[in-house]
């Protein structure tokens, strides 16, 4: 496992912190509260990059907006975060997770967390299922 003591997040947060939603606030005053070892996953830059192009197909953002939106968090990424790239052992341990038929997980739920268990990282989250999940598996947990 890689030795790393930090804040992994998940899309639940990422996306409030450039997106306006009702736990944008919260979402905020973590980054504010811990700002060292915020650490993303390439994975999560595609999640995140796929729920800003919902939001502009759905026509919540306007393509202007969405396009923005990935600018201020490609800034954010660069300046603030350590990004670690998904690998062959996380899809692994992600399809453990999936195969203990007590849990309800979901495949991006399952990826995240194992991401999180190999850098030692306490997974931020809004999405409570996958939260309990995670505490299930024995990761820490942090909800803004």
């Amino acid at each position: 496992m890689e030795s790393l003591t930090g804040c992994y997040f998940d899309t639940s947060v990422l996306v409030p912190l450039v997106v306006r939603e009702a736990v944008t606030d919260r979402a905020l005053r973590f980054v504010e509260s811990h700002p060292d070892n915020l650490v993303l996953s390439d994975f999560g830059v595609a999640e995140f990059s796929s729920a800003i192009a919902r939001l502009v197909r759905t026509e919540k953002l306007t393509a202007d907006e969405g396009r923005a939106a990935l600018d201020t968090f490609d800034v954010w990424v660069a300046h603030t975060t350590d990004q670690h790239r998904v690998g062959s052992v996380d899809i692994a341990v992600a399809t453990t997770f999936l195969r203990r038929l007590d849990l309800a997980l979901r495949t991006p739920d399952a990826i995240h967390i194992a991401i999180a268990e190999r850098l030692g990282a306490t997974l931020v989250t809004f999405d409570r299922r996958m939260a309990a999940n995670a505490e299930a598996l024995g990761i820490a947990v942090a909800t803004p």
